[in-house]
């Protein structure tokens, strides 16, 4: 807990077998609700999480990554999260700095925090393929461009989230792929949200999970359309659901009421 609020960590986790223990140890002590959902891995991902005393959810299917956050996020809120920390559990980046950004949200001074692999030089030193870098910058500075902010980066997978964050935003309306990640700072940015960056070191290597050159390509393409949905709701040429505040959102209530009950 810290300052009053509790603080969650999600997982999404999909063959993290070889490193979710590393993680889970390195979470530091203010973290009050750790969280691993797993969709359907092909290894012992979920029966390791609960034996290290997290709270462990399955998918009966391989939804995509996309999928697996909105679990994730919806299982937080329902336990009660003020702040909700998403950290790999592939150990691709350090869970030492969940307090810092936790801080970062308390404070109030910001609502979405990213640890940006860019900021102080950490990338190319923690082993990010070139090709990766150079579209990483690339991809910046167009949405820095068209979205109006000034991020050293779009593309980590390490946030932290208010809780007014995941209940205002159109979560549902995201893709179930990699791009969700895009598309989640980009409605940040859209609905007004204060987004705050920290430097964070990033390791990659052999266990770390790492798409191809295949879903990378397609992942940026998806970013391109993020923008230019993003440019086109903000103009008012079309309405884009994604950025619309009747898009769906993240509910705690899991079922539907009968109807005509006695």
């Amino acid at each position: 807990m810290m300052d009053g609020k509790r603080i969650a960590v999600v997982m999404p986790a999909y063959n993290a077998e070889r490193t979710l223990e590393r993680t889970v140890r390195d979470l530091p002590g203010i973290v009050d609700i750790k969280i691993l959902v797993d969709d359907s891995s092909q290894d012992q991902t979920a029966q390791l999480a609960e034996s290290l005393g997290v709270q462990t959810f399955v998918h009966d299917a391989n939804y995509g990554y996309g999928r697996n956050q909105q679990t994730c996020y919806r299982e937080a809120l329902a336990a009660g999260a003020d702040i909700v920390v998403m950290v790999h559990p592939d150990y691709q980046y350090t869970p030492a700095l969940v307090a810092a950004m936790a801080g970062m949200v308390s404070s109030g001074v910001y609502d979405v925090v990213l640890a940006s692999r860019i900021l102080g030089g950490g990338a190319r030193r923690g082993g990010m393929p070139l090709y990766k870098y150079i579209a990483n910058r690339l991809l910046t500075a167009f949405q820095n461009l068209f979205l109006g902010a000034k991020l050293s980066e779009y593309h980590t997978g390490f946030r932290a989230f208010s809780r007014a964050v995941l209940l205002k935003l159109p979560l549902l309306e995201n893709s179930d792929d990699f791009v969700f990640d895009n598309q989640m700072i980009a409605q940040s940015v859209m609905f007004g949200f204060r987004i705050g960056e920290i430097s964070c070191p990033t390791s990659y290597f052999k266990e770390a999970s790492s798409i191809n050159f295949r879903r990378s390509v397609r992942y940026g393409l998806g970013v391109l359309a993020t923008t230019v949905s993003f440019v086109a709701h903000r103009v008012g040429i079309r309405r884009v659901r994604l950025f619309d505040t009747a898009g769906r959102k993240i509910t705690l209530k899991y079922y539907s009421e009968l109807v005509g009950q006695a």
